[in-house]
């Protein structure tokens, strides 16, 4: 889709680019939704995967695959709470 010719751009053309937010304590949002402070996720892997075994064949425990929807529905949460995505 093109965009419109009446459409405001956020960009000034910089070559170094354009910055939404100053820190992740400021508030930002897409699309209309609440104005709301970058979510915070761990620097760490949320999930290792083991070797494939028949115990579990695609290289996951049950408590990692667990822990693997959690993590995409943590994902999802914050795509729809900035606006990024809708349910």
């Amino acid at each position: 889709m093109a965009l419109s010719s009446n459409a405001r751009r956020l960009s000034d053309n910089r070559s170094d680019g354009t910055v939404l937010g100053n820190s992740a304590t400021d508030l930002v949002s897409f699309h209309g939704a609440d104005t709301v402070a970058q979510v915070a996720l761990s620097a760490t892997p949320a999930v290792a995967s083991t070797a494939a075994t028949s115990a579990a064949p695609f290289g996951y425990t049950s408590a990692q695959a667990t822990a693997i929807v959690s993590l995409i529905n943590a994902l999802r949460a914050a795509l729809v709470t900035k606006g990024l995505a809708s349910t």
